[in-house]
């Protein structure tokens, strides 16, 4: 307790972290005040419990708590941040196959800016398609039509989809005000905000759940936090996980050119377990409806393939086959995405023009095929232990009959989200600490302090 004050002392004294940190907490309190801002025209109370049921657990659940609740409060920030998100990755693998978004990739700053606006034009283009359906799903959802105080015709449909574009658009604004301004990234730490602030209210329904009659009480309560816990440890692991190539730089001499000798310096290429964090699970999280979408048209609906599609991809997320088909998802889209998201050319290339290589490999094409052949030995092991965290919720519920709302904490993109997020601020914080001359937050000892 003592080095945690000692800690936060610390931060407090350094006046730019200071600044940042309360910037980025007033940010999230706007956020955060918006989410229980109803549209104008409904009225929050009278929504219903029906409606309510439609986000209780399942896939309904998920995407409530990707918004902090913001979507069952039909609020002004319904859509969340979600949009923006969709709109990134469609752009980072347009990039793949449009050479001016590969061209504009290569140009640095002014490269990285362009991309952000045509991303931030898409994400209204996203919207624009959301927010009306959406609004017109509300009634079919269970919300009860004296909830809507001025009724819903096209006067009320078309101000309400301009403020939940607005909504949406101003969310954007405050992530990316918080990467600037402030600490981590902005628009994941939005995100973790509202999977965090549907937390306690989760979990007190599963302790309510527990204390009733013949269903356990404190003792799997407990046993619950506990397996919670272990959980959160082994995601930790899958997120710091590297594998470290041992790289010998050549040292260089008098006269500007590089001696290749065993005392040059010796560092690492560390390459991630996990170098496609939660975006798998997210792709895979999308092919996911499809299948219920399929067996929902007019075509099947009726059929025995209809049925047992709607039976087990439509909202039930705890099935066998649903995450079965969600965990081999989750490996090929690992692949997938680690192959275009680690530059391995570009590794060895840039690696080759600063006078370092791997010891007992050339230089060049056979550094480039050796670090790929790296990568494919750790994604097999990374891709099995992200899918496994990815489908333990399913576990839980059915195995330990834990409530399905508290079950998506025991894995998935929400738990995933929130450690990676954590970890990326605290690595943040610990580098202001540390370039202060401070005891980091990942570090124990005393204060290092330099006097000038």
């Amino acid at each position: 307790m003592k080095k945690l004050v000692e800690t936060i002392s610390n931060i407090w004294k350094i006046e730019e972290l200071r600044n940042r940190i309360m910037i980025t907490l007033g940010l999230l309190l706007v956020y955060r005040f918006g989410t229980r801002v109803a549209l104008p025209g409904v009225d929050s109370s009278l929504l219903g419990q029906a409606f309510s049921d439609n986000f209780d657990g399942g896939i309904g659940g998920l995407l409530n708590a990707f918004t902090g609740g913001a979507l069952s409060n039909v609020s002004v920030f319904a859509l969340g941040i979600m949009p923006y998100i969709s709109a990134s990755i469609v752009v980072q693998l347009m990039g793949i196959a449009i050479p001016y978004l590969q061209k504009l990739q290569k140009e640095g700053e002014s490269g990285r800016k362009k991309i952000n606006q045509i991303t931030r034009w898409l994400t209204i283009g996203i919207c624009l398609v959301q927010a009306p359906s959406y609004l017109l799903s509300l009634g079919t959802l269970g919300v009860d039509e004296s909830a809507f105080i001025m009724g819903r015709g096209i006067d009320w449909l078309i101000p309400s989809v301009l403020i939940l574009v607005t909504g949406c658009v101003f969310a954007m604004w405050l992530g990316e005000k918080i990467t600037d301004k402030g600490i981590g990234n902005g628009i994941s730490i939005l995100i973790m905000v509202g999977i965090i602030a549907t937390l306690p209210q989760f979990f007190v329904q599963e302790v309510v759940a527990r204390l009733g009659a013949g269903n356990g009480g404190w003792m799997l309560v407990l046993i619950e936090v506990v397996v919670w816990l272990i959980i959160i440890l082994l995601s930790v692991l899958l997120v710091m996980a590297v594998r470290q190539i041992p790289v010998q730089y050549a040292r260089r001499t008098a006269s500007g050119g590089y001696e290749r000798n065993i005392m040059g310096s010796r560092q690492y290429i560390p390459l991630k377990l996990n170098a496609s964090g939660v975006m798998p699970i997210i792709f895979a999280q999308a092919i996911m409806f499809v299948p219920g979408l399929i067996g929902s048209a007019s075509f099947l609906k009726d059929s025995n393939v209809g049925q047992w599609l709607q039976t087990n991809f439509g909202n039930n997320m705890f099935g066998f086959w649903y995450n079965l088909v969600f965990a081999l998802l989750i490996i090929v889209f690992t692949y997938f995405y680690t192959a275009i998201t680690v530059p391995t050319n570009k590794m060895a290339d840039d690696l080759k023009r600063s006078g370092g290589f791997i010891p007992g490999i050339r230089p060049g094409t056979e550094t480039s095929e050796y670090l790929d052949k790296i990568m494919s030995q750790i994604t097999l092991p990374g891709s099995i232990f992200l899918a496994a965290i990815a489908i333990f919720p399913a576990f839980a519920v059915n195995l330990m009959g834990v409530q399905p709302n508290w079950g998506l904490f025991y894995g998935g993109t929400s738990l995933l989200i929130m450690v990676g997020v954590a970890i990326d601020t605290m690595q943040q914080v610990n580098a202001y600490l540390l370039n202060r001359h401070y005891d980091g937050l990942m570090k124990t000892g005393k204060n290092r302090k330099v006097v000038a």
